[in-house]
């Protein structure tokens, strides 16, 4: 009883430590939002520009185009010249980067206080004035091609992801790769990013998010400043094209020569967006944490632990993803385990949720933890501006991470039972094995005499 509400205390701890700088969100002119969250722990700031555009807006023969782009966007504008972007905030004793994702590329600096309106300057620099110069685009292309060789075509896992995602969607654009496929990225030209450039970057496209020691009204002052003057632009709609209904498992194996084999298995799972009862999102969220969320989870306490069948196993799920996707569930085997025998028992554990209801006692533990994981995330800054970030670019409101807690609260074992019992089903199965097979050994060279 005493940890019970000794993590009560934490959670409220944490919780007034989150909400004690409210968050400010102001629109300017052009469709920019800003979103400001006061945080005076340290005399620094994390900026972020996020823009509504990943892999999962890209056509066949183009993927991979967003993440080429990021990369572009440190190579120069009418007014910085290439790689000035990083070395100017390496002066000022910062850092920067991006990431490409399904849903979105988001660009960061986090760096003192008052170099913040640098930061922001160079952004809109970049938001309107990028040169993408040829020679700078075939250097960085092949810089990607050889990404793609070291984390997918060369990573039996990497590839092994690459395959379960693009079988288990026929249709669905979460069959890109955040990457691309190596023939799109060997005929991209230069003129395929100057048209993704200029149809998403635009600022109507585009989310500013600043954390750090910063009072909101300066904060949009120099957003107006920088930002405010650049012109919207129209956007062709993104026409979303629906998934078949899958009607049966799907499986693949994949055989390359590997250290270690692998078990990938994906049900079909509705995002938020989709779903008419919202609370069927939170059970699933809760569902997730109780069967292959860390160490305490039933998948590492049976499967690993108990049963000796795995040497890690673990799930996820995202229900603030744009659109629907999948609950995964990932292990690697013991030494001497086959996969069919890891299979069984990961699903046993699937039949355990449908069929017997979770503990009071179970299901509050696992409730406390996430709760706990989620308030502890917000006490890094940079962390903070991604998840608002995330959460708009993906379509939602950054107000549903309050709204979150609440909801995880609310989730009964009844409602758990009833999310395992309609999504987690064999018809929206899908199965993936990596199943090592051995290298030719080189053959040897007869010695002449």
């Amino acid at each position: 009883m005493r940890s019970f509400w000794s993590l009560v205390f934490c959670l409220f701890s944490l919780s007034a430590l989150a909400a004690g700088n409210k968050v400010e969100e102001f629109m300017l002119g052009n469709g920019m939002k800003v979103i400001v969250k006061p945080d005076h722990r340290a005399p620094v700031v994390v900026s972020q520009v996020w823009y509504k555009v990943g892999s999962s807006y890209e056509q066949p023969g183009t993927t991979g185009v967003s993440h080429v782009l990021e990369h572009m966007m440190f190579k120069g504008t009418r007014h910085v010249a290439p790689d000035e972007f990083s070395r100017i905030i390496a002066a000022l004793g910062g850092s920067e980067n991006a990431f490409t994702g399904i849903d979105y590329t988001a660009y960061f600096e986090t760096l003192s206080r008052q170099h913040l309106e640098r930061a922001l300057e160079l952004e809109a620099d970049r938001m309107q004035n990028l040169l993408l110069d040829e020679k700078e685009f075939q250097r960085e292309v092949a810089v990607v091609r050889e990404e793609r060789r070291l984390r997918t075509d060369d990573d039996p896992n990497g590839l092994l992801w690459e395959q379960f995602n693009a079988v288990a969607w026929r249709v669905s654009p979460y069959r890109n790769p955040v990457i691309g496929w190596m023939h799109d990225l060997e005929v991209m030209s230069v003129a395929d990013l100057r048209q993704w450039y200029e149809r998403w970057y635009s600022p109507d496209n585009a989310i500013l998010v600043v954390v750090g020691d910063v009072a909101p009204v300066q904060v949009l002052a120099l957003a107006k400043k920088h930002f405010g003057a650049i012109p919207a632009r129209q956007h062709p709609p993104w026409r979303q094209r629906p998934e078949p209904e899958q009607k049966g498992p799907v499986r693949m194996s994949l055989q390359i020569p590997a250290e270690q084999p692998v078990l990938l298995m994906g049900y079909k799972a509705p995002a938020m967006a989709d779903l008419k009862d919202p609370t069927e999102a939170y059970a699933l969220m809760v569902l997730n944490s109780i069967l292959g969320d860390g160490d305490s989870s039933r998948l590492s306490a049976a499967v690993v632990r108990e049963q000796g069948l795995a040497v890690s196993a673990s799930s996820s799920y995202d229900a603030f993803s744009r659109l629907s996707g999948l609950l995964e569930v990932q292990a690697i085997p013991a030494r001497d385990v086959n996969l069919d025998d890891l299979e069984s028992g990961l699903l046993s554990q699937i039949r355990r949720l449908q069929q017997e209801p979770v503990s009071k006692q179970e299901l509050q533990r696992v409730i406390n933890r996430t709760l706990a994981s989620k308030v502890f995330a917000r006490d890094s800054m940079f962390y903070q501006a991604m998840l608002m970030g995330m959460r708009e670019t993906n379509g939602y409101d950054w107000h549903s991470l309050d709204e979150e807690l609440k909801h995880i609260r609310a989730v009964t074992p009844r409602q758990v039972q009833a999310v395992a019992r309609k999504y987690l089903v064999e018809e929206h199965l899908t199965v993936a094995r990596l199943e090592p097979v051995r290298e030719a050994a080189p053959v040897a060279r007869e010695k002449k005499s």
